[in-house]
């Protein structure tokens, strides 16, 4: 462990905790990517953009209805005695890291990592991130957020393999998980933190799932209460979108509470979007646009089925 400087916690690896030799440093984060604005059209803002209104009262104001994920079901477990760290890196496959407030980055570099019982406080590209080569990661009974001070641009960013976000609370930051695959359940996601420039949205893929995995978006609560974007994003900007399962959400806010999978790269496939509930609380149209843009029934496997408004229980449609 690197000594403390004032106002400032050291930077811990792994091995500094768990005795297992790992190392420092952090993997760098993807390109920027154009920002979507309310309209539903995709452009790039070379300069500051102005901040989005948002809607009141803050979600963290707001009662959360009964069966879905909120703060008192996410996080770190109630009694959990943490200890303070600076950034952490694990380079350890199979590591365990649990019981730690995170200030900094943490970098997951090893296959099959569990994180449970942490607060990460991030800052720069991301607070949580599964680098290129690394796969399995499990992160649960977690918080993840920025400070509201300093920018943390992802809550999680997977840029390996395989990874599992379970009864994680994400909040004050722009995006909240970025994976073109894997599991993200029982989830809490709001409060979103708009800098300049930013697209703000939850659970966001920007292409295919790599081969031979899916993505799962399954019972969260996902609330942007800002007017721009989403609360969940399935894009083509590197490539075609397809087997997607979004189903029982709590989804509501942005521009588009859903990005449905269109876009440049063909008709996207398997993208299903099953049983949710939208809410009016943020905008009366579940977004400040509508409920949900980009998505076509045109391909192959393509449902959007039983999606529900929760203060009627009329059908959503499209």
């Amino acid at each position: 462990m690197r000594s403390s400087l004032p106002g400032r916690l050291a930077l811990l690896t792994v091995g500094a905790l768990l005795a297992s030799g790992c190392g420092g440093g952090a993997a760098g984060a993807r390109d920027p990517l154009p920002r979507r604005t309310p309209s539903g059209l995709e452009s790039v803002f070379p300069g500051p953009a102005t901040p989005t209104p948002a809607a009141t009262p803050t979600i963290a104001e707001q009662p959360i209805p009964a069966g879905f994920p909120s703060a008192a079901t996410t996080g770190v477990r109630p009694g959990t005695k943490l200890t303070k760290v600076g950034e952490v890196t694990v380079e350890k496959p199979g590591a365990v890291v649990e019981n730690l407030e995170v200030h900094g980055k943490l970098n997951i570099k090893a296959d099959d990592v569990t994180v449970r019982n942490v607060r990460v406080i991030g800052e720069g590209d991301w607070s949580v991130i599964q680098v290129k080569g690394a796969s399995g990661a499990v992160i649960e009974d977690s918080e993840i957020s920025g400070d509201g001070v300093v920018k943390a641009q992802w809550g999680v960013l997977n840029q390996g393999g395989d990874i599992t976000v379970r009864r994680v609370n994400i909040h004050t930051v722009p995006n909240s998980v970025g994976t073109d695959h894997g599991l993200i359940e029982d989830s809490y996601m709001h409060d979103f933190k708009e800098w300049p420039g930013d697209h703000v949205t939850g659970p966001q893929a920007n292409g295919s799932p790599q081969k031979g995995l899916s993505l799962t978006i399954r019972h969260n609560t996902i609330l942007n209460q800002l007017s721009q974007t989403s609360a969940i994003s399935l894009y083509q900007d590197f490539s075609r979108a397809h087997d997607v399962l979004v189903e029982r959400n709590l989804l509501g806010g942005g521009g588009y509470a859903i990005y449905g999978g269109e876009g440049k790269f063909g008709t996207p496939t398997g993208i299903r979007i099953v049983n949710n509930v939208f809410t009016r609380r943020l905008f009366p149209k579940g977004g400040f646009w509508g409920p949900v843009t980009y998505f076509t029934t045109e391909g192959k496997g393509n449902r959007f089925e039983g999606n529900t408004w929760e203060d009627t229980g009329e059908p959503v449609v499209l």
